[in-house]
């Protein structure tokens, strides 16, 4: 049973990546906004409400998904803040969830320039399925904003892991990149 994380900055492509290796593989995909529009209809961002229902989906997904032996694989994104300890803290508890119910865990972190992200930022794919990001100004000054606030992206080495993929798709498909990730993991396509 193989786990993925695909991580990396807003807008660079996790979900859409995630919805082709879902495809290609029979894996399951739970992006990172299936838990945040659900808890968006009860609490605003930023809001004590907001943080407990949104985690606690996920942590009831993950849970029952690491339990489980009737799934071969699943993906979950994630906008990882690389200068928080708290962010690298989650990885590693989410790791640790997962291996010790004996799943393989990958990390994927896609990577592409500020200026090709807020393009990506109002694709008709991101806005059907992140009702939150429908406000393109909006959503445009978050990206900005967490680029200006926090690290984005990792420095090279600072993940060491055996099942670890940097990719930088600027300049390529979805599609591409889930080819490169499962060429790279040897993963057999369903």
């Amino acid at each position: 049973m193989n786990f993925f994380l695909i991580t990396g900055p807003p807008a660079v492509g996790k979900m859409t990546v995630g919805q082709q290796l879902a495809q290609k593989t029979g894996y399951q995909l739970f992006h990172n906004h299936h838990s945040i529009e659900l808890t968006l209809n009860i609490f605003d961002w930023g809001m004590s409400g907001f943080k407990k229902i949104n985690e606690g989906i996920r942590q009831l997904v993950f849970q029952t998904v690491a339990g489980s032996k009737e799934l071969k694989g699943f993906i979950f994104t994630l906008v990882w803040a690389f200068d928080l300890q708290e962010d690298w803290d989650y990885v590693a508890n989410l790791k640790k969830l997962f291996t010790s119910q004996g799943w393989e865990f990958h990390i994927v972190e896609l990577q592409a320039p500020l200026e090709v992200r807020l393009l990506r930022n109002n694709t008709p794919n991101r806005l059907e399925h992140k009702a939150s990001k429908r406000n393109v100004e909006v959503s445009h000054n978050g990206i900005v904003g967490l680029e200006n606030k926090y690290k984005m992206n990792s420095d090279p080495q600072s993940i060491v892991e055996d099942n670890y993929l940097r990719i930088d798709n600027s300049d390529k498909s979805a599609e591409e990149v889930a080819d490169l990730i499962i060429d790279h993991f040897d993963l057999s396509e369903s």
